[in-house]
């Protein structure tokens, strides 16, 4: 009886030699795979894990060091300098528009923005800056403008303020902190400061709005209603001993209150002092501790973040990321972003994320993202090009904006995930 085969002479299985060639292609393919891993991961060009440059701002070669500033509205992001305000597509790097305030000099501008507005302070040269301006960012108009001359150090910006749709500003001649309409300019309220006070710096949010205030030889915090300007509460910024007006005093954080206070010449460390939302005296954390000198605080979700950088002089040159519980003080995490052959070119904190820039010329440049809420590393890319000196750093989506000012630098970088 005759039967059939289909010539395999195993039943229909494999032939060895054909497995074992497969088997060695896998093996070979993993092996090439493995290779170019080690040799691309730190370059920019293994693909899912790197950032490329999306586009690049001009050269800025006239800049100075007043009026630079910069905001993310929307999809516009938003660069100020001495004599314009422009606005570029974050995606494209197209410019979408631009305000030049005639012949005059941007002298200051608000540190933030609320519903994409922000304020400018100007003026011509030689001639004092004596013009408060709000101007609109995503269309670059200006909404209103008023003779004003602001008291004091005009380049920290804090002498001006937006939040809670107002444009808030001191007035140390009639010790007042007054507060207009931010899109119209109309007047809301005039607030005076406690008896024997005098105002400084300001900071507005939708819960209140504050003042730094000097009452004789101290400095206190005072609080007012931001619907008609009555006055809350007015506490020392340090119940047990006292801040002297010789300190610094500037605002980290409006709401929650934060405050950093030390003495300009180095005689004493700064710190952060929380306050809660009736005036009580929450954490307080010390720049200098066992993470290192502390710079660049940020508050994200009930956290102050900052860069710790390591002492040199005692072999440290590590920087880390250090978060705190603003109502008690006491440090949450860190971790360590840089080592040895490493710098920190630029990082931020926002909507629970830390974002860090590092560059190193034997390593390569790399982007890092970690839990503001734990210090977890959750993503790690490599540049393709290198990086440029330092900045503040912005996010949008899945770009990363970092922003630079001065002479012979560009002053934005777009880098995509790629």
């Amino acid at each position: 009886m005759a039967t059939r085969s289909n010539g395999s002479g195993d039943g229909g299985g494999a032939r060895p030699g054909v497995l074992g060639c497969v088997t060695a292609l896998v093996v070979v393919l993993g092996l090439l795979a493995g290779i170019a891993w080690l040799l691309l991961k730190d370059s920019g060009y293994w693909p899912g894990s790197s950032m490329t440059t999306a586009w690049e701002a001009p050269y800025d070669r006239n800049a100075t060091e007043q009026g630079n500033r910069a905001w993310l509205v929307g999809d516009t992001v938003v660069r100020s300098r001495v004599d314009a305000v422009t606005g570029f597509d974050v995606r494209s790097g197209a410019k979408r528009w631009e305000y030049v305030p005639g012949r005059a000099d941007i002298c200051s501008t608000s540190a933030t923005a609320d519903g994409g507005v922000a304020l400018i302070f100007y003026g011509e040269p030689r001639k004092g800056c004596d013009t408060l301006a709000a101007l609109d960012l995503t269309r670059g108009r200006e909404l209103w403008r008023t003779p004003r001359t602001l008291m004091g150090d005009t380049s920290t910006g804090d002498v001006m303020t937006v939040g809670a749709g107002l444009a808030v500003f001191r007035d140390e001649r009639a010790h007042t902190v007054r507060a207009v309409d931010l899109r119209s300019g109309a007047p809301r309220w005039t607030a005076a400061v406690p008896k024997g006070c005098g105002p400084g710096r300001v900071a507005a949010a939708a819960r209140h709005v504050l003042a730094v205030v000097a009452c004789g030889g101290e400095l206190k915090l005072a609080a007012f209603d931001p619907a008609d300007g009555r006055e809350r509460w007015t506490v020392p910024l340090d119940a047990r001993r006292g801040v002297s007006t010789g300190a610094d005093a500037t605002f980290t954080s409006a709401d929650p209150a934060v405050v950093r206070v030390g003495e300009p010449d180095g005689s004493a460390p700064y710190s952060y002092r929380v306050f809660g939302p009736d005036g009580r005296p929450q954490g307080v954390i010390d720049e200098v501790g066992g993470y290192g000198q502390l710079t660049g605080a940020t508050v994200d979700h009930g956290r102050l973040v900052a860069l710790a950088t390591g002492d040199i002089s005692r072999g440290d040159t590590f920087d880390r990321l250090v978060a705190f519980d603003l109502a008690s003080g006491n440090e949450l995490w860190r971790e360590t972003v840089t080592g040895n052959f490493m710098d920190t070119a630029g990082w931020s904190a926002q909507d629970g994320r830390v974002t860090v820039l590092t560059t190193s010329y034997k390593y390569g440049d790399q982007f890092h993202v970690h839990d503001a809420a734990t210090g977890h590393e959750e993503e790690t890319r490599a540049f393709r090009d290198r990086l440029d000196r330092g900045g503040e750093i912005l996010t949008y989506e899945d770009l990363v904006i970092a922003f630079r000012h001065g002479p012979g630098v560009r002053p934005f970088t777009v880098y995509a995930r790629s």
